[in-house]
């Protein structure tokens, strides 16, 4: 009698798709675009994340290797992160991973493993992130953002993506007004593929969100409000990255603030149409959901 209709079954991994477009994007980059990264550092560091992957999974011993999260870490990183040193490169993708199993709480990611490890990159004084490098072309932005948004509409992460996106256009334009500028100045400022990747591919990760979307939506306002004191009150760069990196910490207080239902990236569902069984409040479908995760073979990280 229930008027409620169950959610319909993914038919593809919404990481399949992320991959596709991380992959379409780094070679154009690389082709068309001249990105400060050579095809034998790509390579290095995208195999160096397999490796930490498959090692961590036979430490671990989960019931089947899965590269689909290690090669979005890899691609993300060849995308953002630049150095002239291999070693920070490897190292970089090593910590990306291997934080995804160690740096957990309640089964979360307690940070997004490539803002943590782009993070830790800029640390080190040997390591930069260039938004300049993607050009400011139209075009190519709006590709990005579209591209973009069926990666999160299929990873049903869009909420926050969208919610970031409103609240930082409305404190770059309240900063516009406050200052007496024009328009381009913050439609310039957003018009870079560093910017799009951050939104579409980085804070909407399933894994490092709140559970609910009203804890989404706050946490992208968190993480927008951040970037914007650490660029334009401590005039500091990279701002958006590590507001992200700090409210992650937040994460778990707003998941027992505003709990929800977790995220799964099985394609199964639960036959629940309202989603209660996947709360935290009821660990026999919890456990039921990852027992046909694992039947597919996918790993809990």
């Amino acid at each position: 009698m229930n008027s409620a209709r169950s959610p319909h079954p993914t038919r593809l991994d919404p990481r399949v798709w992320q991959i596709a477009t991380l992959s379409g994007l780094l070679v154009y980059g690389m082709t068309a675009l001249a990105f400060e990264i050579r095809l034998p550092q790509a390579a290095v560091t995208l195999a160096s994340a397999l490796l930490m992957q498959w090692a961590c999974t036979r430490l671990w011993r989960l019931p089947a290797f899965d590269p689909k999260s290690a090669l979005i870490s890899g691609l993300s990183l060849c995308l953002l992160l630049r150095t002239p040193s291999l070693s920070i490169a490897v190292a970089a993708a090593a910590l990306a991973i291997a934080s995804k199993f160690v740096l957990r709480w309640r089964g979360k990611h307690l940070f997004n493993p490539t803002n943590l490890a782009v993070v830790a990159g800029l640390t080190s004084g040997r390591a930069w992130v260039s938004p300049g490098q993607w050009g400011n072309v139209a075009f190519f932005g709006f590709l990005m953002a579209c591209c973009g948004g069926i990666v999160v509409n299929r990873a049903r992460r869009s909420d926050v993506t969208f919610a970031f996106l409103a609240a930082y256009a409305l404190l770059l334009f309240a900063r516009m007004a406050w200052l007496g500028q024009r328009a381009v100045v913050p439609l310039h400022q957003m018009e870079n593929g560093a910017f799009l990747l951050f939104a579409f591919f980085m804070i909407s990760d399933p894994r490092t969100t709140p559970d609910s979307r009203l804890g989404r939506v706050l946490f992208a306002c968190l993480v927008a409000l951040g970037g914007a004191s650490v660029q334009f009150v401590l005039y500091r760069t990279n701002g958006l990255l590590w507001s992200l990196a700090a409210c992650s910490l937040l994460t778990p207080l707003i998941d027992r603030w505003l709990p929800g239902p977790r995220y799964q990236w099985s394609a199964a569902r639960s036959s629940d149409p309202t989603g209660r069984g996947m709360a935290h409040g009821t660990p026999i479908h919890a456990v039921a959901g990852r027992r046909v995760a694992r039947a597919l073979g996918f790993g809990r990280a």
